[in-house]
């Protein structure tokens, strides 16, 4: 039986615009008491904005023990995009995060990381540079540069991104050259590009596995659907009610189902 992660009511505390598609979200408050790091630099949670059951999920760009900081990747359109760039603002709205996740665990002989991502991966990237003394290279695929956003110590090769949801990191990664000996490679992105280069990982490069950790963070080639359902105005008005939130996940499946008889 899954379980369903703990959840954590967190106030949005601030908000700034890194980049033309990123965006910093500050989160404290006191339903964070009970928020733990996993102490890994690639953690994530589960975010729920305002007005919504459906969550997306972001890299922990960093938690001081009372403040969380997630970089968010922004669009024209999207569940969490259009809420974050609201001209009005969200600074004081409440959001919900999950317990978080983590993966990067390089072996304990390692002695080089390589790091390739989109925007996407770049917090990712970004903590992990500042939390190992490992010689590090990073391949980053953007739209455009974040200023001062890695570490001026890190060897980067910044990467033009093909266009709007489009990535070309595979071809990227088939062109590497591998240092000698044990070491770490970790990568996020497009989740056809991962399937891809984990494959040429296994199959040409022959890459143990424990020496590499690549994931799928987002589906390219796909445009974004419109819900049949709206869930704002079931979350509002069951909230009006004074509704738990059990109660309201029942009245947005329920309108589903009624959505779904009346198309057939």
């Amino acid at each position: 039986m899954s379980v369903r992660a703990q959840q954590h009511s967190a106030t949005v505390l601030g908000r700034e615009r890194l980049a033309d598609h990123l965006l910093r979200l500050r989160l404290g408050g006191e339903g964070l008491a009970g928020f733990t790091s996993t102490g890994l630099p690639d953690e994530w949670v589960a975010l729920v904005v305002p007005g919504q059951f459906q969550s997306r999920y972001y890299t922990v760009r960093s938690w001081d023990g009372s403040e969380l900081v997630l970089d968010v990747v922004v669009h024209n359109e999207g569940l969490v995009t259009e809420w974050a760039q609201r001209p009005e603002g969200v600074v004081g709205e409440t959001v919900v995060v999950t317990d978080p996740k983590g993966s990067f665990t390089p072996p304990a002989d390692a002695g080089w990381l390589m790091l390739v991502g989109d925007l996407t991966a770049l917090p990712a990237i970004a903590r992990i540079c500042s939390s190992t003394d490992l010689p590090v290279r990073v391949w980053a695929e953007v739209p455009e540069r974040p200023q001062g956003y890695l570490p001026d110590t890190v060897e980067v090769t910044w990467l033009a991104q093909p266009g709007d949801g489009q990535s070309a990191l595979a071809d990227v990664v088939a062109d590497l050259t591998w240092p000698e000996g044990p070491g770490y490679f970790w990568m996020a992105g497009e989740s056809a590009q991962m399937r891809a280069i984990r494959k040429h990982l296994m199959r040409d490069v022959r890459l143990p596995s424990e020496q590499y950790d690549v994931m799928g963070y987002w589906r390219g080639g796909q445009a974004r659907q419109p819900r049949a359902v709206d869930p704002g105005p079931i979350w509002r008005a069951g909230k009006a009610a004074g509704k738990s939130d059990e109660e309201i996940w029942a009245d947005y499946d329920q309108a589903r189902d009624d959505q779904a008889r009346e198309a057939q």
